[in-house]
């Protein structure tokens, strides 16, 4: 589509074909007492306080609104205004500035607190607080204290550590649990298990006034192994369902008409054949054909096209897309599970749960580790049962084998490094969601490119030197729309004054016009202004006809994001493989590729096409990044290998990603791909580590060289060497 007219989404004067509805009918549905009290709309272009301030003041200053707050870490505001709809709350925003959309409340995936982090950082402290306290009746004891007193102290630690590793090291125990019953053997089998001997040992020495307790060495286990629980915990919390998200977006309620009467239906109970009616500013809620209206559709969330596109009665529309200037009444084809918009949720559901299985370094190393740890303390206690005949010797050195066996440094080895990874990418602008991230980022051999609102930011540039004695007239008439490339107008005609005109009116799919100086003043499509279809183009256009004056043409490119070049120079030179997939129209999708140097393009493809891709070069055997923010995209990032969209994209296709960027520039993802590798190297390091620990310290406390505690303090040390040796990632990349 070569030329696109300047329309509005809101009412614009008195002219007939510029009213949303009658006015009966919109006193009608707002007395319906069905309406509900609360709403949440999505704010996919919130980034600042600012975005924060405007929004809430809009929708405050508005009739009816009791209450709006922003969410800007989700991009959303929520909204009590009992007897209004999102129909009455999306124009309100956008002549704010901001872009809305509804959600569904009951689909949304709650943000509550995080309850799982909040019980780990409890127990944590509890366990270090415990800890302290033993320790310091532990060095009385290694201070010579006898008899009655170092019973008395062997008293006060259990006193303090039993119920302190009963309730911190509950998460171990619920695990190992849930292993057993499953007949497996998992990691916090052997953890759960040194816990409690070391606590059991500890408690029959006391009662035997033993020389030695080790429930300092129970209660530090117990403290590191939530401190690697925890920060695992911290890589895994952030991600959230995408398909949950899509759900949320499926528009809850639809307008239907029998007859000369409307009332507002729950999208589910639409069936094919039924008449709905879509008001400018709203979500088409099903599949269906144009049966009456014209007004231009905005296909950005479902195909990537980057400007709207005329519709009329026959057009055949989607699910999801947005009804921006026209009322339109839509014969339904399709609703419910049956619509497109819930055939792509089921594509991400799928993506999501292959993805799903992907098996993290740390979890093949527990396969092998966990049963060899069990075998060797087993084997040690039957060796030392069989060689001496103490029951109470053997099982104090398989406790010790046990403990210094513990896979603490392991269960570090992974989560410290990410941690330091995400510090450090983060700094770079950043975000990883997914705790298995770097480890698929780092197997990337392929990178694949959205184009509008990844490469470019979807944000129209005028190209055009518009005559001085235009700019005026141009500027009243861009002012008067929402459309985008009617903002970039007026953007580009800053710092003019705007001409005085009248009889401003939208004409539904075809552009804006008004009376200046006596004459017809129009901005819109070359077809609307006689000129007839215009050849595509790698720019997008728009016309400004001034009475009987030869038609201006408009010209406008989409802004390249800041970083592209250089991040795809980058990837090349890196021999990695570089794709743009695109739903754009064919002629700006190969000038972008031609600018950046891509050689493997394609125009064009939808959603699923987007998804189909990914999956044939998964077949072929490549390891695919997929970058991306679009609603179009949200099934290809997570059918990807690994995932990447901007802070800007929308919420569905953020929590599909593993990562965010977080800023404009898009250098950093280039950078991503060389700290994702170091990371892995760091990874493998720590395991190094962790083996080397074990063949060194192992023999000790089978020959019953090391006690409990000595092997607490051995398996806390190398707790410590693998997060000094995670902390290296902070420095530069290579």
């Amino acid at each position: 589509m070569a030329d696109l007219s300047a329309g509005h989404h809101h009412r614009l004067g008195a002219c007939p074909a510029c009213d949303a509805a009658p006015l009966a009918q919109r006193l009608a549905e707002r007395a319906e007492a069905a309406r509900p009290a609360r709403l949440v709309l999505s704010l996919p272009d919130a980034h600042c306080a600012l975005c924060i301030t405007s929004a809430e003041r809009a929708l405050m200053a508005h009739p009816g609104v009791k209450a709006a707050r922003v969410n800007l870490t989700l991009r959303r505001v929520t909204i009590e205004a009992p007897g209004l709809t999102a129909l009455d709350l999306v124009p309100v925003l956008a002549r704010a500035g901001h872009e809305a959309h509804e959600l569904d409340p009951d689909a949304l995936v709650g943000a509550s607190a995080d309850r799982a982090g909040r019980d780990l950082l409890m127990r944590i402290g509890i366990s270090g607080f415990a800890m302290m306290n033993v320790m310091i009746l532990s060095v009385a004891v290694w201070s010579g204290a006898e008899a009655a007193t170092r019973d008395l102290f062997h008293w006060i630690s259990a006193a303090i550590a039993l119920p302190t590793v009963a309730f911190a090291g509950r998460p171990f125990f619920a695990s190992a649990w849930t292993s057993l019953k499953a007949r497996r053997l998992g990691m916090d089998v052997p953890i759960s298990l040194a816990l409690i001997l070391a606590s059991a040992i500890s408690v029959f020495e006391t009662t035997q006034s033993g020389h030695h307790a080790y429930f300092d060495a129970a209660v530090m286990l117990c403290f590191f192994l939530l401190i690697g629980r925890y920060l695992d915990h911290r890589t895994r919390a952030i991600a959230r369902s995408a398909a949950a998200e899509l759900t949320a977006l499926e528009v809850p309620r639809a307008t239907l008409i029998s007859g000369m009467v409307e009332r507002a239906v729950a999208v589910a109970d639409l069936r094919p054949g039924d008449l709905i009616r879509v008001r400018p500013g709203g979500r088409i809620p099903a599949d269906g054909i144009i049966a009456q209206g014209r007004s231009e559709i905005d296909r950005a969330l479902l195909t990537g096209e980057t400007m709207p596109v005329p519709a009329g009665p026959g057009t055949a529309l989607q699910a999801g897309e947005v009804n921006l200037t026209g009322p339109l009444d839509l014969r339904v084809t399709a609703a419910g599970q049956d619509s497109s918009l819930a055939r792509l949720t089921a594509l991400v559901e799928a993506a999501e749960t292959a993805r799903g299985r992907y098996t993290s370094l740390a979890e093949r190393a527990a396969r092998a580790y966990s049963p060899a740890v069990h075998l060797l303390a087993f084997g040690s206690f039957l060796g030392w049962l069989w060689g001496t005949g103490d029951v109470r010797l053997a099982v104090n050195i398989a406790a010790a084998v046990l403990i210094i066996t513990c896979p603490c440094a392991l269960g570090l080895a992974v989560p410290a490094v990410v941690t330091s990874a995400s510090g450090r990418l983060f700094r770079r602008g950043l975000l990883i969601k997914d705790g298995t991230a770097l480890e698929r980022l780092a197997e990337v051999d392929t990178v694949v490119f959205d184009k509008t609102g990844t490469l470019t930011l979807g944000q129209p540039l005028l190209l055009t030197d518009v005559p001085e004695v235009l700019r005026a007239p141009a500027l009243a008439l861009a002012q008067g729309s929402s459309h985008p490339l009617s903002r970039a107008l007026a953007e580009g005609l800053e710092g003019t004054i705007p001409a005085t005109v009248t009889d401003l009116c939208e004409h539904p799919g075809q552009g804006v016009s008004a009376i200046w100086q006596g004459q017809a003043l129009r901005l819109g499509r070359a077809d609307w202004l006689g000129l007839g279809p215009q050849q595509d183009s790698a720019t997008l256009s728009s016309w400004l006809a001034v009475g009987d004056q030869p038609p201006l043409r408009l010209d406008f490119s989409d802004r390249l994001r800041p970083g592209a070049e250089a991040c795809i120079a980058r990837l090349k030179a890196d021999g990695l493989r570089v794709i743009l997939l695109s739903g754009d129209r064919a002629a700006p999708v190969q000038a972008l590729a031609a600018q950046l140097g891509i050689e493997d393009w394609r125009a064009g493809i939808s959603p699923m096409g987007k998804a189909a891709a990914i999956a044939t070069l998964s077949d072929e055997g490549a390891r695919v990044l997929m970058v991306g923010d679009g609603l179009n995209d949200t099934a290809a990032l997570a059918g990807a290998h690994a995932s990447i969209s901007p802070a800007s994209a929308l919420d569905a296709a953020r929590v599909a990603s593993d990562m965010v960027l977080t800023g404009r520039d898009l250098a950093p993802v280039a950078e991503a791909l060389v700290i994702a590798r170091q990371a892995t190297r760091r990874i493998r390091e720590n395991f190094a580590i962790s083996i080397g620990y074990n063949v060194i310290a192992v023999p000790f406390a089978v020959m019953g060289l090391a006690t409990p505690l000595l092997a607490a303090l051995a398996m806390s040390a190398s707790s410590i060497t693998v997060t000094l040796n995670a902390l290296r990632l902070n420095g530069k990349a290579r």
